[in-house]
């Protein structure tokens, strides 16, 4: 995909992997939109890809521990923009950030699944009418190899919580909404697939998790700007990579039935079953 004058929204994009990846497409020639809470640092990333494409992006602030700001987030972008050409999934937190204990997102749900999962599934759907308006388009949800199968009897894990076991199954339901999704689009146009950037990057969540990087935000940004642009994925949807390599994600991510109910689940979570 020549990324000249195509608009590109990637969330989390302040700050790590997501920066570097809108630094590279700006100077790529891409419209860029940008997202974060950190209004300073979205000003300093602002004005870096202004120096390198001559055009400032535009900026949404959004808390995506709220639903409500991921709609309202989802209703500017719509208003805004008369097309999407490309929609980066990376915003998210680590095991550790905000502290190891059990926390809550604003709609009462477990902190990780909201922001890791609840937030892209929700804003995905809502841009869902702008991506099929603007095709070739895709979609690019960011996750990773660390996956943990979901207990269906409590999935908010009220017992026996640990944030590593939060973060992993946040991400294996990103994938499993990959594959389902990837169905769903079949024939319209849009592509979507998820990948495992890199492992350990040197960013704020790994080094909140107390690991040691072993992987540079590079590595991880070029990865994921490999589903963004490249030919050679331009007409494959429903995949995992790790780093630029397909790869087979937990077992729970193929059955078919853990697939129809997260997505039952999330539907009813994020009231998208009442439309």
């Amino acid at each position: 995909m020549n990324m000249a004058g195509k608009t590109v929204l990637i969330t989390g994009s302040t700050d790590g992997v997501g920066r570097y990846v809108a630094m590279k497409l700006a100077a790529a020639g891409a419209r860029v939109l940008i997202h974060g809470r950190d209004t300073k640092r979205a000003q300093v990333l602002a004005d870096e890809i202004k120096r390198v494409s001559g055009r400032e992006p535009m900026f949404y602030q959004a808390d995506l521990s709220s639903l409500a700001d991921v709609r309202e987030f989802a209703q500017l972008v719509l208003d805004d923009q008369e097309r999407l050409d490309v929609l980066v999934c990376n915003a998210g937190i680590g095991s550790q950030n905000e502290g190891p204990a059990r926390q809550t997102s604003k709609d009462g749900h477990e902190l990780r699944f909201a922001v890791n999962y609840l937030a892209g599934f929700l804003l995905v759907h809502l841009l869902l009418p702008r991506l099929k308006a603007s095709t070739p388009a895709r979609i690019v949800n960011v996750a990773s190899l660390g996956q943990h199968p979901i207990d269906f009897g409590d999935v908010m894990i009220t017992k026996n919580y640990s944030g590593a076991r939060a973060y992993a199954q946040s991400k294996l339901s990103q994938i499993m909404f990959t594959i389902d999704l990837a169905e769903e689009l079949q024939g319209s146009g849009v592509t979507v697939n998820s990948l495992h950037p890199a492992t350990y990057m040197n960013t704020t969540m790994v080094r909140a998790s107390g690991a040691t990087p072993i992987s540079t935000v590079e590595q991880g940004g070029d990865a994921i700007l490999r589903l963004v642009q490249d030919d050679d994925v331009a007409d494959r949807s429903g995949l995992f990579f790790d780093g630029k390599r397909e790869a087979r994600a937990h077992a729970q991510a193929y059955d078919a039935e853990a697939r129809r109910r997260l997505k039952a689940l999330s539907l009813k979570l994020t009231g998208l079953s009442d439309l």
